[in-house]
């Protein structure tokens, strides 16, 4: 009976062990996919509403508006553009870090993801323009009725 018992003993630490590292695993994929959604979940708004929030202005937003032409600087080789961000009635300065896109430019339309910073600059380390219009459709398809 003893080599029963010393089998048995086995079984159950070693069922025990791997039962507790599934926990963990489990656990540490939880926390993995938990904080990982928590950093995907970015606010996405227009400049208009965003200087009017100070709430918002404390944390990592996406902000829609339009280059200004009044106030921008590419600088391609060191992979930096500042510009002003503006919608209807507000305007905010913008620094970005990456790579510009080729269809960045005076007027076009950009979503920036970033923070403002204390001189309330935005800091924006996503850049990304809308589709030019020459990849609309040139002639809208029209359907008869009957």
């Amino acid at each position: 009976m003893d080599r029963a018992d010393e089998s048995w003993s086995l079984f159950m630490t070693t069922s025990r062990k791997l039962w507790i590292a599934g926990v963990l695993l489990a656990g540490a994929v939880s926390y993995l996919a938990y904080a990982g959604a928590q950093q995907g979940w970015v606010y996405y708004v227009s400049v208009d509403q965003f200087t009017q929030d100070r709430q918002q202005q404390k944390h990592r937003v996406r902000l829609m508006g339009r280059v200004s032409a009044d106030h921008l600087l590419l600088q391609s080789a060191q992979l930096r553009a500042a510009f002003d961000i503006e919608s209807d009635s507000n305007r905010l300065p913008v620094e970005y870090k990456g790579t510009i896109p080729d269809l960045f430019k005076a007027g076009a339309d950009v979503v920036v993801e970033g923070k403002l910073n204390s001189a309330g600059i935005f800091e924006a380390d996503v850049l990304l323009t809308k589709c030019a219009s020459k990849y609309d459709p040139k002639h809208p398809t029209t359907e008869k009725r009957s």
